[in-house]
């Protein structure tokens, strides 16, 4: 049975199917991209993914049993269409399982909500597809925080609306090491799960950038308005209010959410003791 991973250009498309190949399946894992010949070092056959274009998409689905759909950056009207294209190319081209990669948040209230509910559209879609279906919702990632360290440390500082909200992060490697279980596993077909680390504030975050990093970090709480004006200012009108919704819903609970992981994958999400204890031993390999 082959198994195909769109977006796999893309950072967590590619991890999903280099987790893949690292299981060292006794099946073939194509990759789908918009553009297949920016994508190298895969070693896999990339076919044409791109969600705009059904009829290349379904094509390129020729033989594929399994397929994970790797939600789009759209705006969300426009990717709950990409998606539907996408899902209903999977079922004329008789695709038996679809599994997609959707979004912890909250659905209303936030300049983030509408990306949620473009998100949860999509679920639906998957749900009344016809096919046998598995949604992990994604917690936020961790990473951008840590490559934004630079900007952190001379700044002094990390503001932001959060609060004392708890948010569970994670990883796009503890992402990728789950979406290859429900790939290759049935035991949660049919179900929706929480892909995410143990909770935590942006307090507690702080001081695990301090550990990694040497810094003295301290965390600035924003109020909701003066995180969007701020955000907005350096990234644009349309991401600006997007990330700064995303940290309203911290701050509101939205992400205070036990996660799936142990149980999906038979091991617990990796730590953050674990993870920026090996970060900072890289960074710091005599400390």
């Amino acid at each position: 049975m082959t198994i195909a991973v769109t977006a796999v250009s893309g950072q967590l498309g590619r991890a999903i199917a280099q987790a893949l190949l690292d299981m060292k399946l006794d099946q073939p894992i194509i990759g789908l991209a918009r553009t297949p010949a920016k994508v190298t070092g895969l070693g896999i056959d990339v076919r044409p993914g791109d969600y705009d274009q059904p009829d290349d998409f379904k094509a390129s689905l020729a033989g594929v049993d399994t397929l994970l759909l790797v939600s789009g950056l759209a705006a969300p009207d426009v990717r709950i269409q990409q998606h539907r294209n996408a899902i209903d190319a999977a079922r004329a081209a008789g695709v038996r399982k679809i599994v997609y990669t959707s979004i912890q948040g909250l659905e209303a209230g936030t300049p983030f909500s509408p990306v949620v509910q473009s998100n949860r559209q999509t679920e639906a879609d998957v749900r009344n597809s016809g096919l046998i279906w598995a949604i992990g919702r994604n917690g936020i990632y961790i990473e951008p925080d840590v490559e934004y360290i630079d900007t952190y440390r001379a700044r002094g500082k990390v503001a932001n609306s959060a609060g004392s909200g708890k948010c569970g992060y994670t990883t796009r490697a503890e992402l990728a090491r789950a979406y290859a279980a429900l790939l290759t596993t049935d035991g949660h077909d049919g179900q929706t799960v929480n892909l995410n680390g143990t909770p935590m504030t942006q307090a507690e975050l702080v001081a695990y950038l301090n550990r990694a990093f040497g810094t003295r970090l301290t965390y600035r709480e924003m109020t909701p308005a003066a995180y969007v004006a701020d955000r907005t200012a350096e990234l644009g009108d349309f991401y600006g209010p997007i990330i700064a919704g995303i940290y309203e819903g911290i701050r509101l609970g939205a992400n205070d959410t036990p996660g799936d992981v142990a149980a999906i994958t038979g091991r617990p999400h990796q730590s953050w003791d674990a993870y920026f204890g090996a970060l900072g031993a890289e960074l710091n390999p005599l400390r």
